[in-house]
């Protein structure tokens, strides 16, 4: 196949399509799998974000499914008024028509350099799609190929093993590949009018039109995300790519002070233990739950404990302090994430918590969600200085280790 040009002499305009026109039927579910959450972010929205923010891009055009505008907006979000977007493309029934059709969005301001990418690869990054541009610019058509690791071999129709292959001249290809715009939109017309619909990369067809295609070095995490085991966090885990699921760690610190008061017990990590005098506060007066839940609040970047149930309210008068440390709990969970520890220090010359601590751990861990194991709780004095070494109240301190999915910032 004659090429259009040789490599541009400006800077080359760059373009991309984003095939996400697939059924996703393979990763199981009702729910198409580019749409598939992964690390907090729909799979769709990573790919397309690689492109928006890259540099030498200057439009993107997304093929999507029929009926899945809808997924597509939600997906998207603010993405989708981005000025690099164009308007989604509604694909075909076989890869190789639906990329026909991104590449048609496209003509209307003609690229000098296309790359077309599976929206099922969210984690190819910035440098992959610049080297794409650079070897398409020079050779015409550029494909990411990984080294293959696994030993290959062929089998029979028995599946009986039969000759090991020499991976060393093996190339696992990715996405995104990068072709001169006018050629590649050149090779799909002729593959249309041999009636050839069963190319299952842009590469193959190139190739077969007659074009140069060269394979450059690809990258380990740029996995394709097909089957429904490649979602759970050990599969991320064995691909290199944990920190996608829970590898956001945070860690926050709580501390509360309460006067004593009137009564007979003190509310202590929501075990009631007995006092010669109370704690005096709007709610239970619960030092330890208080500094707790303002841990919890503070991995999350959430505010403190007022600011979701203020004092002022007297809905919280008396209020079981138990509810502040599960709402704080249920946030976490919201977010995707869970609690890793809890550590609890209580500071004061009286009561005494060694007698409670295991009662204490065992309800801080109920009210949170986790095993005992992942709660500490400990207690010290003041050396009988301070309020506190006065016996005048108690306060206590804590800390939060939370675990989020990892997301990058929009």
């Amino acid at each position: 196949m004659p090429t259009s040009s040789n490599a541009p002499e400006h800077a080359p305009k760059v373009a991309a399509v984003i095939c996400a026109a697939g059924s996703g039927l393979r990763a199981g579910g009702e729910t198409p799998k580019q749409y598939a959450d992964v690390g907090g972010r729909p799979m769709i929205a990573r790919s397309v974000k690689l492109f928006l923010d890259h540099p030498e891009v200057a439009t993107v055009s997304v093929v999507i499914g029929p009926r899945q505008e809808q997924l597509y907006q939600s997906a998207l979000g603010e993405m989708t008024s981005h000025a690099k977007l164009l308007a989604s493309v509604e694909g075909g029934a076989t890869r190789q028509s639906s990329v026909r059709a991104g590449l048609k969005a496209l003509a209307s301001d003609m690229p000098d350099i296309v790359l077309v990418h599976d929206a099922a690869r969210p984690f190819a990054t910035a440098d992959l799609v610049s080297r794409a541009i650079k070897t398409a610019i020079a050779a015409g058509g550029a494909v990411p190929g990984a080294a293959v690791t696994d030993t290959i071999c062929a089998i029979d129709d028995d599946g009986a093993r039969g000759a090991t292959l020499d991976r060393s001249g093996l190339r696992a290809l990715q996405t995104p590949q990068a072709f001169r715009y006018a050629d590649l939109v050149a090779a799909h017309a002729r593959a249309a009018e041999a009636g050839r619909d069963d190319f299952t990369d842009d590469g193959a067809l190139f190739a077969w039109a007659g074009g140069t295609v060269t394979v450059f070095g690809g990258e380990a995490r740029n996995v394709k995300m097909t089957t429904p085991d490649q979602f759970e966090d050990e599969a991320l885990r064995r691909a290199g790519l944990a920190f996608l699921k829970r590898g956001d760690v945070r860690t926050g610190t709580g501390f509360d002070v309460h006067a004593f008061g009137s009564g007979d017990h003190v509310m202590l990590a929501g075990v009631a233990v007995p006092h010669v005098a109370g704690l005096s506060g709007h709610s239970d007066a619960d030092v330890a739950l208080h500094a707790l839940t303002d841990a919890i609040l503070g991995a999350l970047a959430d505010g403190d404990i007022g600011a979701h149930f203020p004092p002022s309210e007297a809905a919280w008068k008396g209020a079981d302090s138990a509810v502040f440390l599960a709402d704080a709990a249920a946030r976490v969970r919201a977010a995707g994430g869970e609690i890793g520890h809890l550590d609890l220090t209580v500071i004061g010359e009286a009561p005494k918590v060694g007698p409670h601590r295991d009662a204490m751990r065992s309800r801080i861990a109920e009210i949170v969600g986790v095993s005992i194991g992942r709660v500490g709780v400990k207690a010290t004095t003041t050396e009988r200085l301070g309020f506190a070494g006065r016996r005048e109240g108690l306060a206590a301190m804590a800390s939060a280790t939370i675990r989020l999915p990892f997301r990058e910032e929009f």
